[in-house]
């Protein structure tokens, strides 16, 4: 999970911070950050964002396990009316990283690989920013909008969504 240029929401751990046990991080994006975060992301708004995030050593080998926890307010527009459509997002999350060139044992062959150490360390803010990014709603609507007040953008990409949405009334039509 890596960002191209310079994360928007950077905190570094480095691995040596990790030698004498478990360490817990509190970390809060700034104004200029959400800021930043919400361009990325194409977000209305985005008020809020922190997170408590743990990182431990896993025995028995070189990897490092980052757990937490992120809440975030943001604001959508809404995919029929383009409204803002506000959300309070609370998830938990959980991420192994290791070497580059590490490998699993043949016995664990099907578990993902691990995220690769950036520089001796892991950036859990940019960690933290992607779990934000695939805890949005894709497909945001504001309350009380149905489906029949779909117009322009909106129902050409909800329509490219379903692409065999009308196959039924075609075959019926031809039998």
């Amino acid at each position: 999970m890596s960002v191209q240029g310079d994360p928007e929401f950077s905190r570094f751990v480095a691995l040596d911070e990790l030698d004498g046990g478990p360490l817990t991080r509190m970390i809060e994006a700034t104004d200029a950050e959400r800021a930043a975060l919400r361009a990325r992301f194409g977000l209305v708004s985005l008020t809020s964002l922190a997170a408590k995030v743990v990182l431990r050593r896993l025995p028995a080998g070189p990897l490092v396990r980052v757990e937490g926890r992120l809440e975030a307010d943001v604001e959508q527009r809404c995919i029929v009316t383009l409204e803002p459509v506000p959300e309070h997002i609370e998830e938990a999350f959980s991420e192994t990283y290791g070497p580059e060139d590490y490998r699993p044992p043949a016995e664990l062959d099907d578990e993902d690989l691990p995220e690769s150490f950036d520089d001796g360390g892991i950036d859990v803010g940019e960690l933290v920013a992607q779990i934000l990014s695939l805890s949005l709603d894709p497909y945001p609507r504001a309350a009380g909008t149905t489906a029949a007040a779909k117009s322009g953008a909106a129902s050409e990409a909800e329509s490219r969504s379903q692409p065999f949405a009308g196959l039924d009334d075609m075959l019926k039509k031809r039998q």
